[in-house]
């Protein structure tokens, strides 16, 4: 197994580990798929960590697992593995904190991009490296962060970038030391596993539904949400909890 998952009060930690780096290869995908499908339906989990082990987050693809050209299907089912791994981690029913404590190159790069949420250690690295063994790929990925100048400059040039120029580009949302950032990942989970679970569900929906939606569509929507919340018991419990000045006990109904 490549992939790790722990759950615990309510916050599963994912961790690649793949030595040295942690490239992904079509078993490892599968793996990650299968983690971050569990995480949308286990009912003891409201919010996961997504980071790697040693000094690596995900060097990107594992070169040694391309598709044999001259096998009939073999790129095919390479690229849908491929689209779905970033997929599985965007459409997870839950938020997902990306933990980046070390280079995330490439597919890497693309594993943080489908999270919600971006925190990074001070030497981590980034960059889109397909340029550099003749191929090009993870535009569409690097303009959802940046601006077009630079998106360009990135993917033409396989350029590495600090944590600290994504930071001060807006990208990440936090940089720290590299034995703070798990405490921090932890910290910002826990905060978001105190909230009332089915609003966090909604949230997430929401938030993936205005990346595609015009504002005035997606604010009807959004507002359809808050009807059907304010109708469960959690938001009662929510309402009263703070009229009674107490932390309230959410049930997930």
């Amino acid at each position: 197994m490549s992939i790790h998952l722990e759950v615990s009060d309510y916050i599963a930690v994912v961790r690649l580990d793949k030595p040295p780096v942690n490239a992904l290869d079509r078993a490892s995908r599968r793996e990650l798929i299968a983690a971050f499908d569990a995480i949308s339906e286990r009912s003891d989990v409201r919010v996961a960590i997504l980071t790697g082990t040693g000094k690596a987050f995900c060097a990107g693809a594992d070169l040694r697992d391309r598709p044999d050209a001259d096998k009939a299907g073999d790129f095919l089912d390479h690229n849908r593995w491929t689209r779905e791994t970033g997929n599985a981690i965007r459409e997870c029913a839950k938020p997902v904190i990306a933990a980046v404590n070390g280079p995330a190159l490439g597919a890497g790069f693309g594993l943080m991009a489908a999270c919600d949420i971006y925190l990074a250690s001070e030497d981590a690295t980034f960059a889109m490296p397909e340029i550099n063994v003749g191929l090009a790929g993870g535009v569409s990925m690097l303009r959802t962060l940046v601006g077009r100048s630079f998106t360009r400059r990135m993917f033409f040039s396989g350029m590495k970038v600090s944590a600290a120029e994504l930071y001060r580009r807006g990208v990440l949302d936090e940089v720290v030391p590299a034995d703070e950032l798990m405490p921090l990942a932890m910290a910002v989970a826990r905060d978001l596993a105190a909230k009332a679970p089915l609003a966090l569900v909604s949230a997430k929906q929401a938030a993936n539904m205005m990346d595609l939606m015009p504002q005035r569509d997606g604010y009807r929507v959004e507002q359809n949400f808050t009807m059907a919340l304010a109708k469960t018991e959690d938001a009662k419990e929510a309402r009263q909890a703070f009229l009674e000045k107490r932390a309230p006990v959410y049930k997930g109904r």
